[in-house]
């Protein structure tokens, strides 16, 4: 098992102590997020994306009640609309723990401070919460699955598209955002990290070059995550691409994507008011193929 697999591993023991809590599997790793989340901004020297009050040495040296009403005050707060950073803005909107033993709570800090951090960063904090979405989601409990595309089929798509810099790639069913983490290591690996690029093709490449929708609030944390650890500033809205939100997504060069099947329940029929063939249809399938068309740039391509 490589480092990173050992640590997965630790992280995905502690479900044990959540699961102490009533915590359910579906909820694990949305629960743990908010706590690597501000891990990892203090072992990526990132810290300065949160207020001084609320980063990791601050919950961690916490005790008992005293700890557990902060954190509750922490996820309330960062998710507030004047939190002047977005991406912070975006993973802790509307949280909240389930958290309800502040010895449960003291344990997985300090589990999670324990973690051998010095070999995470070395193979790539990116490639950790990879790891950990990949468990949860090979784990039949947690019926998370739903939102993870195998990273192989990913990857395989992946190569066949060629994706290249300076590419506008969408998905608008983006999960975990596993096709677009793909597609920017896939560039990274011919661009040495990015290095053969100006410096305005960088920065087009870390915050513009990749969008798309998730429709689920918790899912769109995990993808947020996910994009921030791999060098990706957002780009994913949390939006309901067969509506009017879908129309506003950037046009695309290359859209890669892993739709959802089936009928659109509970919403009824798609509402975008540009859609025509499936304009009087629940059906996704239908609905998705068009919103790809439409997405696409004039000399686009897609696989799905």
């Amino acid at each position: 098992m490589t480092k990173t697999g050992d640590i997965v591993a630790k992280l995905w023991s502690l479900c044990h102590i959540l699961r102490d809590d009533g915590i359910t599997y579906n909820e694990y790793v949305t629960e743990l997020t908010f706590l690597l989340f501000l891990k990892m901004l203090e072992e990526t020297k990132k810290e300065d994306r949160l207020p001084k009050a609320y980063r990791w040495s601050e919950l961690a040296k916490r005790e008992g009640l005293d700890q557990l009403d902060f954190y509750k005050r922490l996820l309330l707060d960062l998710g507030k609309p004047d939190t002047k950073d977005a991406l912070v803005r975006a993973i802790f909107t509307d949280a909240q723990t389930r958290l309800r033993k502040p010895t449960n709570l003291k344990a997985l800090t300090s589990n999670i401070d324990q973690l051998d951090w010095f070999s995470a960063r070395d193979e790539g904090l990116g490639n950790l919460y990879e790891g950990l979405l990949e468990k949860n989601a090979a784990d039949k409990k947690s019926g998370a699955g739903q939102y993870f595309t195998p990273r192989p089929l990913i990857d395989c798509i992946v190569r066949l598209m060629k994706p290249q810099a300076g590419e506008v790639v969408q998905d608008p069913a983006a999960g975990t955002a596993g096709f677009l983490v793909a597609a920017d290591r896939y560039i990274k690996d011919r661009t040495d990290d990015l290095y053969q690029l100006s410096q305005p093709q960088g920065f087009f490449q870390r915050h513009n070059a990749f969008a798309g929708a998730e429709l689920v609030p918790d899912t769109h944390r995990l993808c947020m995550m996910n994009l921030l650890l791999h060098g990706i500033e957002g780009g994913v809205e949390l939006a309901d691409t067969l509506s009017p939100d879908g129309e506003r997504l950037p046009k695309a060069d290359l859209v890669l994507t892993n739709p959802p099947f089936g009928t659109k329940k509970g919403g009824g029929r798609p509402t975008r008011s540009d859609f025509s063939v499936t304009a009087d249809t629940s059906n996704k399938q239908l609905a998705f193929v068009e919103h790809i068309v439409r997405a696409l740039k004039p000399a686009g391509r897609r696989r799905w």
